[in-house]
């Protein structure tokens, strides 16, 4: 009878059938017909199975033997099992010793390497594999600053279109009617944001693994105002202060619109650099700023940094405050602004970090996050926060490789030059005497 491929399918039939192909149908009675071990129960025996009671197997060879079987059974359908959530193995399993090939000439091999990369894991949820791939990164970046073009664009267009503040005064707003007006908190919000983006920086440059947390941090900022350019464009709510003077601008042609545009993104939408637009209110900008750094900040640092933490989360909640304060928004704007930026870190994170999840959501991955399907393809875990100074790796031997290479390149470019002038030359001097032969016959 031929074994369903996939071991969650077998009944207590099919585990004697395979007990017996892999040297064990003496216990094939015990385990299927007293204990009903079907597939499913099959895969998840482990060693403390075998030897407690109720199977107590005394025979320590066999004992271990099994084991080893069942481990590389899990291992042969490991994608399988992680769609139901399964374990994979136990810790004491790893460091089992296997035979050059098992009963079905699995390589030794391709095992040692699965399991050495199970080692490294250390079941801690640590990545083991953590390449930075420039490239993706250098496409996250471009796909940021495509995003903030779209948004200037989208600010401008709204702009055309903010309700007239005679007509449509401010709505109803339980913080702004119980919060007196600041004139001047939008600027210390601004000032809070740029404290947590220096605050950022600075990770970014100690930190060992900083070539994937800017990926990270373009791809998700970038989604998240890419769908505030949705919400922007969908509803224009009214202005949420009196003291705003928001009116539709007479831009004139296309052309004056672009200029606009390319003045809100040279200012990055910062008030502190002379930019004021209106009709962008759902949902905040500044405030997505704001929270994005403030959890990157947090992912990304030790936990014991108590201090930094807290001070990164005062930053955050006061610069939505000022803001408020300000009158720049409504309070449905900023709690929306921060309930997506979150849960969109936060859904992203999971993800990225649970190498379980990621195997058995990468089909609805694909469909609704195709850019984590696409950044995160190949980091197996999380991210360990590791630091490092960015000219560390540069090493006496690898300065010494750089200067011969340098060295090669201008050899080899110096030569090139030197060919190409001697070429020149050469039909140079075979012109020259081709028009003095022409001038002698003129003149004969």
């Amino acid at each position: 009878m031929a074994l369903p491929s996939s071991p969650i399918d077998w009944n207590e039939s099919h585990v004697k059938e395979w007990l017996t192909e892999v040297g064990f149908g003496s216990y094939a009675h015990v385990l299927c017909d007293v204990h009903k071990i079907n597939g499913t129960a099959l895969l998840m025996l482990s060693e403390k199975d075998l030897k407690s009671p109720p199977l107590n197997m005394e025979v320590l060879g066999d004992v271990k033997n099994l084991a080893i079987q069942l481990f590389l059974l899990r291992m042969r359908h490991e994608e399988k099992i992680n769609k139901l959530g399964f374990p994979m193995s136990s810790k004491a399993l790893l460091a089992l010793p296997f035979p050059s090939k098992d009963a079905y000439g699995f390589p030794k091999k391709k095992l040692a390497a699965i399991i050495n990369a199970k080692k490294a894991m250390d079941f801690s949820g640590m990545a083991t594999h953590l390449d930075p791939e420039i490239g993706k990164t250098f496409l996250s970046i471009t796909y940021f600053v495509v995003v903030t073009i779209i948004t200037s664009l989208v600010m401008v267009t709204v702009h055309d279109r903010v309700p007239d503040m005679k007509k449509y005064p401010p709505l109803p707003d339980i913080f702004l009617d119980n919060v007196p007006l600041i004139p001047w908190a939008f600027d210390m919000c601004e000032v809070s944001g740029c404290l947590l983006l220096i605050t950022w920086i600075c990770v970014l440059v100690c930190h060992k693994h900083r070539i994937i947390l800017m990926r990270r941090f373009f791809a998700l900022t970038g989604t998240v105002f890419l769908l505030r350019c949705v919400t922007m464009m969908i509803t224009s709510l009214s202005v949420p202060g009196s003291h705003l003077e928001c009116a539709p601008r007479p831009y004139g042609d296309i052309w004056a619109k672009l200029e606009k545009a390319l003045e809100i993104w040279r200012g990055f939408g910062m008030s502190v650099q002379g930019v004021r637009t209106c009709g962008d209110y759902m949902f905040s900008g500044h405030t997505v700023t704001l929270t994005m750094l403030n959890f990157f900040i947090t992912e990304y640092t030790p936990r014991r940094l108590y201090f930094l933490h807290t001070f990164s989360w005062i930053l955050n909640l006061f610069g939505v405050f000022f803001i408020l304060a300000a009158r720049e928004h409504y309070s449905i704007d900023v709690f929306v602004a921060f309930y997506i930026s979150s849960r969109m870190f936060l859904y992203y994170h999971t993800l990225a970090n649970s190498r379980t999840l990621k195997q058995r959501d990468r089909y609805r991955a694909r469909v609704w996050f195709p850019l984590f399907s696409f950044f995160e393809a190949r980091i197996d875990g999380m991210v360990p926060n590791e630091y490092q100074l960015p000219w560390a790796h540069f090493t006496q031997a690898s300065v010494c490789n750089f200067r011969r290479r340098l060295r090669k390149f201008l050899l080899k470019t110096w030569k090139n030059i030197w060919t190409v002038r001697s070429v020149e030359q050469r039909s140079s001097d075979k012109i020259k005497p081709a028009v003095s032969n022409k001038r002698s016959k003129k003149k004969n």
